[in-house]
């Protein structure tokens, strides 16, 4: 079954009242998040964003990856952000496995692993590839660390401005709550 119909019908409802068609290319709030993908997380809703008002970067993770950067250098050469948040959370899947672990695990099966508590597992083995070995999956086992990683992968990248204020959190997935990290 797939949810392509409640997208479209959700979709039909919002541009029914769509009133933002008018918004500045560049963020109205002038700053950038780089951010996970993972669905607990709602950037609008513990950023107190609007439609327009910043960019936000989601990959697995929040890692501050070549693409990421690519996205940041984006917003600020040419969009103006002047500002730029990196936020990891707490009860991050990546920190449950390796780069090894995913290498492997592809290898066996490009159908979808499981978590059985410790380890993760393909329950099927449904044809693989080993190019999965050679991909960095930006994984950690210290969730503060990986965000000062990433703050200072960004800022010592030849192609970011050093001027732009780079400040990193964990979103605490229980609480809602934005922690610093120094």
């Amino acid at each position: 079954m797939t949810v392509r119909p409640e997208i479209l019908a959700a979709n039909d409802l919002y541009a029914g009242t769509f009133t933002k068609g008018d918004l500045a290319l560049p963020p109205a709030r002038g700053f950038a998040v780089l951010t996970c993908m993972d669905a607990r997380l709602d950037p609008a809703k513990y950023a107190g964003l609007s439609e327009g008002d910043a960019h936000v970067i989601r990959n697995a993770g929040g890692r501050a990856t070549d693409d990421a950067i690519r996205s940041l250098v984006i917003s600020h050469k040419l969009l103006g952000t002047k500002e730029w948040f990196v936020i990891h959370h707490t009860d991050c899947g990546m920190e449950l496995f390796t780069s090894q672990v995913m290498g492997d695990l592809l290898s066996e099966s490009l159908a979808t692993a499981q978590f059985n508590g410790s380890a993760w597992v393909n329950p099927t083995q449904e044809g693989g590839s080993p190019e999965g070995k050679f991909i960095h999956w930006q994984t950690f086992t210290d969730l503060a660390q990986s965000v000062r990683d990433d703050i200072a992968r960004i800022k010592g990248h030849p192609l970011v401005n050093k001027s732009i204020p780079v400040h990193g959190f964990i979103y605490d997935v229980k609480t809602g709550r934005l922690i610093p990290v120094e």
